[in-house]
């Protein structure tokens, strides 16, 4: 389910999503100063394209080639920089980044996966977690596997109070289609947090 090739068949058989950039991104990043961005867990690129229009210089990391290529294609003269890697083991660069966005990125190393991710936002810069509420199963199959939801709580106490000021850690609604074009509504945990 987590392999490479699991992920390479996924997205071969078909685009994924919908091409537009995740809600709780857009909310929260909107009004920051454009600077260094790390995409991680980026699928087919939505929401590095939209930063990237916003001015921000991107990089954007996803396991999958196929999904690589697709966001290529979809951000000719954009400052995006598109990276192979898979967030299970790869760590950002110490500090470099003023925003760092995992998006939905479940698998079952996420304590672990944010804890590396959160290394790479600069002093002043911008950590956004945003998942699937684990108690929120909105009339979709997600697999339950141990330690790959989590709430905002636990989201937010992974980050030790002497080096982060916690903004937002909550749950929050949105609309949604399900299968067949039915109407959903559905709750997304949302934690963001600066780095001292």
């Amino acid at each position: 389910m987590f392999s490479r090739a699991a992920w390479e068949e996924r997205y071969g058989s078909r685009g994924m999503w919908s091409g537009q950039p995740n809600a709780q991104l857009v909310a929260e990043v909107a009004d920051l100063p454009p600077g260094r961005a790390l995409d991680a867990g980026c699928g087919e690129g939505a929401d590095a394209v939209w930063l990237a229009g916003q001015g921000w210089r991107v990089t954007a990391v996803d396991f999958s080639e196929v999904a690589l290529g697709r966001a290529r294609e979809r951000s000719a003269g954009l400052d995006v920089e598109w990276r192979r890697a898979d967030l299970t083991a790869w760590t950002p660069e110490l500090g470099a980044y003023d925003l760092v966005s995992a998006q939905f990125v479940h698998l079952p190393t996420l304590v672990e996966m944010y804890a590396r991710l959160a290394t790479g936002v600069a002093p002043g810069g911008t950590l956004l977690l945003v998942g699937h509420d684990p108690t929120d199963d909105a009339g979709h199959h997600r697999p339950q596997i141990p330690g790959m939801f989590f709430t905002a709580d636990e989201a937010a106490g992974l980050l030790d109070p002497r080096d982060w000021d916690v903004v937002v850690a909550g749950t929050r609604e949105r609309q949604a289609h399900g299968h067949e074009g039915a109407h959903l509504t559905v709750r997304d945990v949302v934690v963001v947090a600066r780095r001292r």
